[in-house]
């Protein structure tokens, strides 16, 4: 049987009690997982010639008691940072595996960025079963698009607009299951698949 990338140990780490022991798994299982994903996604990415991505694993630096629930490789248009620019994501929490197209918070255009978005729902509302929304990364729950329709997006679109702490995430989660099924070449063909169908979003997002 093919070994596959990520394993059921992944998930558990954000089980392990204290921040010290979850972050030395953290740094020992998974941190260089995302540093393989950094380096091939942010190529695909680079490949398309929307400009250069950049891959930002999660250090989690500023935590002193808590341990994180949740942890992941960013990626973005700047070497420096990447939360105030849209970016995606690939990234573990307990329960799932995710990769997404995220504004958050930081963003200085979210106002922007919602009525763009806002103009073209039906690019939202037409991906292929499976995708969903979320208004905040730092909560593991998401609404699959096909159920909430129309009207849940722009829900969503007006919170972004409107409420500064609103953010937008869009893409798919997988199941611990589902994840540590897949070969590596699965997954990344999975990863790259679900990217190439949120490039027509992030289009919109920076305004092409």
């Amino acid at each position: 049987m093919t070994q596959g990338f990520w394993t059921t140990d992944d998930f558990n780490v954000f089980s392990i009690e204290g921040l010290e022991h979850r972050m030395n798994a953290l740094q020992t299982k998974i941190q260089p997982k995302f540093q393989v994903i950094g380096e091939q996604i942010s190529t695909y990415l680079s490949s398309r010639g929307t400009g250069e991505f950049f891959p930002h694993v999660a250090k989690h630096a500023r935590r002193t008691v808590n341990p994180p629930n949740d942890s992941w490789v960013a990626f973005a248009t700047a070497k420096r940072g990447y939360k105030a620019l849209p970016h995606f994501q690939i990234g573990l929490w307990g329960t799932h595996l995710f990769i997404i197209l995220a504004v958050i918070y930081e963003n200085p255009d979210k106002k922007g960025i919602a009525e763009r978005l806002s103009q073209n729902v039906n690019v939202l509302t037409s991906l292929p079963e499976g995708f969903v929304v979320s208004g905040d990364h730092m909560k593991p729950e998401a609404f699959n698009i096909n159920e909430i329709g129309t009207d849940g997006v722009e829900r969503l679109l007006d919170r972004l607009a409107s409420v500064k702490k609103a953010e937008f995430i869009i893409g798919k989660h997988l199941s611990p299951d589902n994840a540590t099924g897949l070969s590596e070449k699965e997954f990344f063909n999975f990863a790259e698949e679900t990217i190439a169908r949120l490039f027509p979003v992030y289009d919109i997002i920076i305004g092409n």
